[in-house]
């Protein structure tokens, strides 16, 4: 074999060995991979009930997380770019379970050496104290290929998002490939019915039903995570101390129409629209507020800076896996220079 095609085969070989390595699409047993779920249907008629708003219509076959973003996906990307951390995607009460139903991720060192680890039982549970600019980085992180190094234009800063922090000109960039969802991505991710093809049919709430879930566990359909005011007289969380977060998926069998999970109740969730501003949407309600949060009725702006119970899920479009472009690259250069 000559040299150069020696090294074509290596470089090929590393390229295919790095779409493998563990990341957030391939996290270490027992901790759930970023997944996503296939919204159809493309052209949908909106939702137009409440408010006088115009809602969930999507013009494009797009994906959306099938559960909401992690506390141990996360920490994977806090690993890779916060070892000094002057853009704050680390916020102490992360690690605050208790007095800040944090999501338990601890700092460890000092900067610019920082290191974050979260529990194995915590690990499944969604991350929360994300602010909107965050989440957008987060989307960069995997836009640029969970790249490690220093928070900047080819980590964080840049991808699917340019000038986070500035609510007038960040703009979503053509061509992204993973994003937070707009309100109508979202939305319709939630409550359209999937089986009435682009008519505009849409649930109340983002678990395939009008009737107001049950926040109990188990779950034998349509039920969430969220306080209860009124069960059987008392006031009640679906899970107490130390987690009150459930884990992602934990509600089997009250998935919306198109799959998802979680997009009522357990943390907020961020969305891509400007509802004022100086706001960016929110939507499904969390662990401490009642069910008529989850409502597809309730919309909500929050100050894209604020961190509290509010995690996030990320979109993406439709392509080939990384690993599977990468190793047809290979083959067709290995092809060509093998003449």
């Amino acid at each position: 074999m000559t040299p150069k095609r020696l090294a074509i085969l290596s470089l090929c070989c590393a390229l295919v060995a790095q779409a493998a390595r563990a990341n957030v699409f391939n996290m270490a047993p027992g901790l759930t991979s970023l997944q996503f779920v296939t919204v159809g249907n493309p052209g949908n008629v909106p939702d137009t009930r409440y408010n006088g708003l115009s809602v969930g219509s999507v013009g494009n076959v797009y994906k959306i997380g099938k559960y909401e973003t992690t506390a141990g996906q996360y920490t994977e990307f806090l690993n890779a770019v916060a070892k000094a951390d002057p853009n704050g995607l680390y916020n102490t009460a992360m690690a605050d379970p208790f007095g800040s139903w944090g999501a338990n991720i601890v700092r460890s060192g000092v900067s610019p050496n920082f290191s974050y680890s979260v529990a194995a039982d915590w690990a499944n549970r969604p991350v929360d104290w994300v602010s909107f600019w965050d989440a957008a980085r987060f989307a960069n992180w995997l836009n640029n290929g969970q790249p490690t190094g220093a928070q900047g234009p080819t980590t964080t800063e840049s991808g699917a998002y340019i000038n986070i922090g500035n609510q007038a000109t960040f703009a979503r960039q053509p061509g992204a490939k993973f994003f937070i969802p707009t309100e109508n991505e979202w939305y319709k991710a939630a409550y359209h019915n999937k089986s009435a093809g682009r008519a505009a049919s849409y649930f109340n709430y983002p678990t395939g039903s009008n009737t107001t879930p049950i926040n109990t566990l188990p779950d034998p359909g349509n039920h969430a995570n969220f306080y209860d005011y009124y069960y059987m007289g008392n006031s009640s969380f679906t899970i107490s101390n130390p987690y009150y977060r459930t884990n992602v998926g934990d509600f089997v069998n009250s998935p919306s129409p198109y799959g998802t999970f979680d997009q009522g109740g357990n943390v907020w969730e961020w969305n891509e629209t400007a509802v004022t501003s100086s706001s960016r949407g929110v939507r499904g309600g969390a662990l401490d507020h009642d069910s008529v949060y989850l409502l597809a009725s309730n919309r909500f702006g929050f100050d894209p800076t604020d961190e509290d119970i509010v995690g996030f899920r990320v979109a993406s479009i439709p392509e080939p896996s990384t690993a599977a472009l990468l190793v047809i690259g290979c083959v067709v250069a290995l092809v060509a220079h093998w003449r």
